[in-house]
């Protein structure tokens, strides 16, 4: 039996919908297939019920627009001889989810119960629609309601699985007489028959579930990217799928930021043995990523880098805790009484200081209740109030060969501090498979990019210039870098980018590069230019291997050099004033 899972942008209209078809067809076998709701309609439901309870009256316009999508939708796919019966069970279910928001609305209020129940009519559906259509296009499809076969406690929003009751459930229901059973993802319910959500992502845990149930040969998360990637591809324009990964490093890289898979889906399937493969919908043929056990069978070092956004460090120290056991119990219990997920935790060994990284959302939670703990040491002296930072972000190397190599630690962060990337804090586990560091999330772009050119794409160095005066000696060194372009990334394996121009009249700055045999109207379409404000563009941009060139014998641009250099720019001039400022 294949268990197939498709997530929200691949059924995220009728085109997407009818894509997984193609796919769903050409299996020799019974197949369970698990869908997400339409893309982004789990977004919509939640807004709706966030503005009910808030009593604004525009969880209306929301509801409106989640069954235009649906209703749309059915329009599209089916032909219209079989719309009625179809579009008919849909508007009944939205009237009942519309009496669910009006009650939120009604008493201004929502519960995590009420949440679920609404939140599950994304998936609900969309599975139904979908089992409509394949059953439209002369395939035996039936759609089979998860909550039926998944059962969880009642932790409405993020529901623990019962999994030996949900695995007998399956196991019984599914065993393999219709050719296609669909089923919607991330719902599930209680001993009571309440319905529950496994958490965002639990699409993909419903159907590892049903994968680990029934002894599937493999478990295929359809999605919109080829596979997991080195990085995030939307950042780093250099990235490409990983071919195989151990279980142990795509949980490392789904826990650290990459969406592709839900973290919690690798442990039914590492239970089971069985291989994970994330596929794309629609480029089917490429062959995506595998996850088994003997996924690095090279040894391969660094895998991939992954980051996770909108992270906060908390910081408790003080000489009032060296020696005094206990503080970190009483720390982390209060974190846990609050229901403060810690992501990342490094400690001093002199037990003068301990640092945790939490989601920003709950860092003003998180500190109150650990001051109110520590109050009386606080009162004393003992331990400062706890320090609070934010605007940061953990990036992190994952590989399971990490563990045979020695310097990568080094090499990571002599990397980022080339680029002056500030390191706030560090933790690697003794597992050696995640070395990770907490810096600004304002450089988290370019030091992904950093990273990936240090550890994937060596062969090649790229370097970003920002060129100030373009007149003769400008003008031609631009002509240069062109016609050398492809003898440096050959010879020399340098990729030279012009991504900055400016003269006494205008600047521009292109982040993905200036065309050269365009830069002149490039130019004149550009801002009006100032020392400062290039300056600026330059800070901005924040870019790897940043190099300020200077064809201009001004003295005021020479004053700027400082600056420069103080980001991590490197400084290149013809000027001779370069060398003959103040002592000072």
């Amino acid at each position: 039996m294949r268990v197939l899972k498709f997530g929200g942008s691949s059924v995220a209209g009728p085109e997407a919908i009818a894509a997984t078809l193609k796919i769903v067809a050409q299996s020799q076998t019974p197949v369970l297939v698990v869908v997400s709701a339409l893309g982004g309609v789990t977004d919509l439901l939640l807004e709706a019920t966030r503005q009910a309870a808030s009593q604004q009256e525009q969880w209306r316009e929301s509801l409106e627009a989640i069954e235009k999508r649906y209703l749309d939708t059915v329009r599209g796919l089916l032909p219209l001889e079989r719309q009625a019966a179809v579009l008919s069970r849909v508007k009944m279910e939205l009237n009942t989810l519309e009496t669910l928001l009006e009650g939120a609305w009604l008493i201004g209020e929502s519960t995590p119960k009420l949440g679920d129940k609404i939140g599950s009519y994304g998936e609900l559906l969309s599975a139904f629609i979908i089992a409509q259509y394949y059953r439209s296009q002369g395939v035996s499809a039936e759609f089979q309601d998860s909550r039926d076969l998944i059962e969880t406690d009642s932790t409405f929003g993020d529901a623990k699985v019962n999994q030996e009751k949900t695995y007998t459930k399956i196991a019984a229901a599914l065993t393999g007489e219709i050719p296609v059973v669909v089923l919607p993802g991330f719902i599930a319910s209680n001993a009571h028959g309440d319905t529950t959500t496994l958490g965002r992502g639990g699409s993909d845990y419903s159907a590892a579930l049903f994968a680990g149930a029934l002894q599937a040969a493999e478990l295929e998360i359809w999605t919109d990217v080829s596979g997991m990637y080195t990085a995030n591809p939307k950042l780093v324009s250099g990235a490409r799928p990983i071919p195989t990964l151990s279980y142990e490093e795509a949980m490392e890289l789904s826990h650290f930021g990459a969406k592709v898979l839900y973290p919690p889906t690798i442990r039914p399937a590492l239970q089971a043995g069985i291989p994970i493969l994330i596929r794309n919908t629609f480029k089917p043929g490429e062959p995506g990523t595998r996850i088994e056990a003997d996924g690095n069978p090279h040894g391969r070092t660094v895998r991939g880098i992954s980051y996770v956004p909108d992270i906060a460090l908390l910081s408790l120290e003080g000489p009032g805790m060296i020696g005094i056991p206990g503080i970190s119990h009483r720390f982390f219990e209060v974190l846990w009484q609050k229901n403060v997920n810690v992501v990342f935790i490094t400690q001093a060994s002199s037990e003068h200081s301990i640092c945790v990284g939490i989601r920003e959302s709950q860092a003003s939670l998180a500190s109150e209740a650990v001051n109110l703990a520590f109050e009386r040491e606080i009162e004393k002296g003992g331990i400062t109030p706890v320090q609070v930072e934010t605007e940061l972000s953990i990036v992190a190397l994952v590989g399971d060969g990490m563990k045979q190599h020695q310097g990568l630690s080094g090499r990571m962060f002599s990397t980022l501090g080339r680029n002056n990337v500030n390191i706030r804090a560090i933790a690697q586990g003794a597992s050696e498979r995640n070395i990770s560091a907490v810096i600004g999330s304002s450089d988290v772009k370019k030091a992904l990019n950093t990273l990936h050119e240090a550890f994937f794409e060596e062969q090649v160095k790229q370097l970003n210039l920002f060129v100030m005066g373009v007149g003769n000696v400008g003008s031609r060194l631009l002509n240069q870098i062109r016609e050398q372009q492809k003898v440096l990334k050959k010879d020399y394996r340098l990729l030279i980018r012009v991504v900055g121009i400016s003269n006494s009249r205008k600047m521009v700055v292109r982040e993905k590069g200036i065309p050269l045999d365009q830069w002149s109207t490039v130019l004149e379409e550009g801002a009006p230019t100032s020392p400062k404000g290039y300056y600026d563009l330059v800070r901005k941009a924040n870019l790897r291997n940043s190099i300020f060139i200077v064809n201009t014998a001004s003295a005021e641009i020479s004053g700027w050099y400082a600056a420069y250099l103080r980001e991590s720019v490197a400084v290149v001039t013809c000027n001779k004033i370069a060398c003959s400022d103040s002592y000072s």
